[in-house]
């Protein structure tokens, strides 16, 4: 059976945060400027942001403040995986002269409490009281839509002008029979853990489950890897992709791929691969094969919302087939991230309080896999641009080329760029590497304000360090610009001023 949340002194300052023991609802308003359904990512800041600019607001949250993110998302995770990443850099320490350290002196309750008393403090940011003292109106129960203006709330009924539905997604039933829920683990309480299970097998490899596989592994469980798809990260540049396998790998990561599953039960899963049929058992399973968005029991027919099933229908101005309320975050986005809720959020603001006209599709939105070396992209892949009949012309530049990169000894990986052929347009960039998620990040800014890859080049960075490699790939494009005449036209020019 899957173990309950630790009850210490973190779980009582996390529920202390945001969702307050006693708490009481407040007597609603005559009428809200704006209702929010969720208080996770884009819940809150949207209640936060409405709120700051004098609006009235009612924040409806059913389980507590923070969402996914902050209780079983990218708070908790990440700081599982610095943990791992540490012992990582242990074991490779004898290769910068420094001694080396064993997984003997890991002591997983400690990672995992570590994580707890993290994930407490950084809820402070997002408490109940908090919001309460913006006044916003903070209301816990189960929300549900009485009518198009109005919902019910526990023994309340809220009437607004606008409403947002922020409820976030869940982790997917994987669909294999025998395999129950309950008796299997999701990104929702794989941190209840205290004692680390020796073997472990990991269901999906898209970022969840690439990076929690890797975690588990280099803390020291024995880690089984199985996905149905023959390659990992399946939705990126299959040369990135291929150099996170291979650190994988040699992590000791098993990877069973390209499979197809039997069934399951509470102790293994069975699937058959090249023809044969093979079963793993383990101590744990973790399920990592995508979300669910929470739209169950909120009577979206009486509010005249439909969804579809990836989630609630919004046109490109996040409103739902009732004008008057909107969607923002993972009940209803593709881009399924703590950032892309949070500029949704934004957008649904203006859109919703003050008649805005921004359009979801113009925003940039990078994301990046959290594995040791990191994958982030942005844009398209080559792949995409080819579906799409785009002509792009590719550049690219390893780290081993980038002098940071080669004295730090971590070499491995690259920055690639991918331009409208003709052009210096940017349509999609991907960095695989130690922190490819910070380096992206200036190739995020080229295409959201416009500014082509030749531009790049006269940037001036600091040197050494990793976004040199940015530099590189700009000169690689201006390179392509010197052609034989040109070439010949300054070499012309030059005898002449001799």
């Amino acid at each position: 059976m899957i173990p309950p949340e630790p009850q210490d002194r973190h779980a009582e300052a996390l529920s202390r945060w945001t969702r307050p023991l006693g708490w009481r609802n407040p007597t609603p308003a005559k009428r809200y400027n704006l209702v929010v359904i969720g208080a996770g990512p884009a819940g809150l800041v949207c209640a936060a942001g409405a709120a700051g600019l004098g609006a009235k607001v009612a924040l409806i949250e059913k389980y507590r403040l923070g969402g996914d993110c902050l209780h079983f998302g990218c708070v908790p995770s990440k700081a599982f995986l610095r943990s791992a990443r540490f012992v990582a850099e242990a074991k490779a320490a004898s290769e910068l002269g420094v001694a080396n350290h064993s997984k003997k002196d890991i002591d997983f309750s400690a990672v995992m409490e570590r994580l707890r008393r993290l994930r407490a403090d950084v809820a402070k940011v997002d408490a109940a009281e908090r919001f309460a003292d913006m006044g916003i109106d903070v209301f816990f129960g189960a929300a549900r839509f009485a009518g198009p203006e109005t919902l019910a709330v526990a023994e309340s009924e809220l009437h607004f002008a606008r409403a947002v539905i922020a409820t976030g997604a869940r982790p997917a039933d994987p669909g294999l029979p025998g395999l129950e829920h309950g008796k299997y683990f999701t990104n929702e309480t794989i941190f209840n853990l205290t004692e680390q299970p020796k073997r472990l097998i990991v269901i999906g490899a898209g970022a969840v489950g690439c990076e929690l596989a890797q975690a588990f592994a280099r803390l020291g469980s024995e880690v089984h890897l199985v996905n149905r798809s023959p390659r990992i990260l399946s939705r990126e540049e299959p040369d990135a992709a291929e150099i996170v396998l291979q650190q994988l790998r040699r992590d000791g990561i098993a990877l069973h791929l390209g499979v197809h599953l039997l069934d399951g039960h509470g102790g293994g899963v069975r699937f058959e691969q090249h023809g044969k049929t093979i079963s793993l058992d383990a101590e744990a399973i973790l399920v990592a094969t995508g979300r669910t968005p929470n739209v169950e029991n909120l009577n979206l027919r009486a509010a005249n919302v439909e969804h579809a099933e990836k989630g609630i229908v919004v046109d490109d101005f996040l409103r739902t087939t009732n004008s008057r309320i909107f969607a923002a975050g993972d009940v209803c986005a593709k881009q399924q991230y703590t950032h892309a809720a949070d500029a949704m959020a934004r957008i649904v603001l203006r859109n919703a309080l003050f008649f805005g006209r921004e359009r979801w599709s113009n925003v940039v939105v990078p994301h990046c896999t959290y594995t040791d070396p990191e994958l982030a992209s942005v844009g398209m892949t080559a792949s995409q641009a080819a579906e799409r009949r785009i002509p792009i012309q590719t550049f690219q530049i390893p780290f081993d080329e980038v002098d940071r990169a080669v004295v730090d000894s971590e070499r491995e990986g690259f920055c690639q760029v991918h331009v409208r052929r003709g052009t210096d347009r940017i349509v999609g960039a991907t960095v695989v590497g130690k922190h490819a998620g910070e380096t992206i990040g200036e190739l995020v800014l080229a295409m959201a304000k416009r500014v082509g890859l030749g531009s790049l080049a006269s940037v001036v960075r600091a040197y050494p360090t990793r976004s040199n490699v940015i530099s590189k790939v700009a000169d690689a494009y201006q390179r392509t610009r010197l052609t034989p005449f040109r070439q010949r036209l300054l070499a012309a020019l030059l005898r002449w001023r001799r």
